[in-house]
């Protein structure tokens, strides 16, 4: 008596090296999206140093031709610091603190600033040496914006 063996080729996969490669996903995830969240929340406060652009060259302008800071937006040539928004930034504030330009970070328009930053602020100061304006990172009670979201320049 002869037994015959049934010699068809396997054709997929088996149970256990999908639930292999499912593992494999879920881990790569786990370390992805949190980088991610950190990338996303990186570009928003980006965004903050881009619009405070304008109103620092403003008052470094108006700093150098009457060797004082500006007491309003309309010395430094500067709109309402509301003009000064964008998608994740709810306005730039040139004159609250002397020599300092304050970037708020909130809801706007409809886009809203990621939950780690939203309500925090990102300030800088007009540092003078030998005659010139340097804007630094101001202190962290100030930012409030934990060191990991800011570039290496503030840190």
């Amino acid at each position: 008596m002869r037994i015959r063996l049934n010699n068809r080729q396997q054709a997929g996969f088996t149970l256990i090296e999908l639930m292999i490669v499912v593992a494999i996903i879920a881990i790569l995830a786990s370390i992805a999206i949190p980088a991610y969240q950190d990338y996303v929340i990186r570009t928003q406060v980006m965004e903050g140093f881009a619009l405070a652009e304008g109103p620092k060259n403003a008052v470094a302008e108006y700093y150098y031709i009457t060797g004082q800071f500006p007491t309003t937006e309309a010395q430094a040539g500067l709109q309402s610091a509301n003009a000064y928004a964008g998608k994740y930034v709810s306005r730039v504030d040139a004159l609250s603190r002397t020599g300092d330009i304050l970037v708020h970070f909130d809801s706007t328009g409809g886009q809203h600033a990621n939950a780690a930053i939203s309500g925090l602020q990102l300030g800088f100061a007009a540092v003078i040496t030998n005659g010139t304006i340097q804007w630094v990172c101001t202190d962290r009670n100030i930012n409030g914006i934990p060191l990991r979201y800011l570039p290496t320049t503030c840190r």
